[in-house]
């Protein structure tokens, strides 16, 4: 990989940049966890700019190859609960792939914000059903079971070699699957534009158990 193609980052946390990529915070340091909580929100801020600037009808086509890696990561659905996510800021939008769920015998579940500093419920829903709006307005089920899922698909917004997610901050995602009796098989999905060298993964940390990412075609600059 030449120089100028490694990921470049901005307002690297104090001292983290002088670590090595596997490094992992196994204690709840106060000074650490701001620093990595600093450059987590910079990267944050840069990959989700980077996303929304790809074309819509990019992100369609991407969608497409993610759904079709879900089809070889997942197997048959039948019988089994996956969640999924209503798409937000450019994330791949999975809602036909949903579908394909349902009618091949699976159950689709939306994850739910209940309280901040709270696990995510998941909520059985079908497309037709009443939504509301949730966190950041994200439409979330209005009623519906709550369950375990068997698979969640997860998206995020950067990701490293370890499979550890930047997500939006929330912790919401780790404190589920640490709260979950039976782990599910999580399946994070996004554009290979989101890796990242490290995440500098915290003890909180959860890492994801495969990735389903597909490549954006890069657009000639505009003369």
């Amino acid at each position: 990989m030449a120089d100028n193609d490694r990921p470049q980052f901005a307002s690297p946390p104090c001292f983290m940049h002088e670590l090595d990529p596997a490094f992992r915070s196994g204690t709840e340091d106060a000074q650490t966890a701001r620093d990595v909580g600093r450059w987590r929100k910079a990267q944050r801020q840069r990959l989700i700019a980077e996303r929304l600037a790809i074309p819509a009808d990019e992100r369609t086509r991407l969608a497409g190859l993610i759904a079709g890696r879900l089809d070889e990561e997942t197997g048959d659905p039948d019988g089994r609960t996956v969640s999924l996510y209503w798409p937000f800021r450019g994330e791949p939008d999975l809602r036909p792939w949903m579908q394909r769920v349902i009618d091949r015998g699976g159950r689709v579940a939306l994850p739910v914000v209940v309280a901040k500093g709270e696990p995510l419920e998941f909520r059985l829903w079908s497309p037709g059903e009443e939504l509301e709006r949730g966190i950041w307005n994200i439409p979330v089920p209005a009623a519906g079971e709550t369950v375990a899922p068997d698979i969640v698909i997860s998206p995020l917004v950067g990701v490293d070699p370890e499979r550890y997610r930047l997500g939006y901050g929330g912790g919401f995602y780790d404190r589920t699957l640490a709260a979950m009796a039976a782990k599910p098989l999580v399946i994070g999905v996004g554009y290979t534009s989101a890796r990242l060298p490290t995440i500098y993964p915290q003890w909180h940390d959860v890492p994801m158990d495969r990735l389903a990412l597909a490549e954006p075609v890069l657009q000639p600059p505009s003369r």
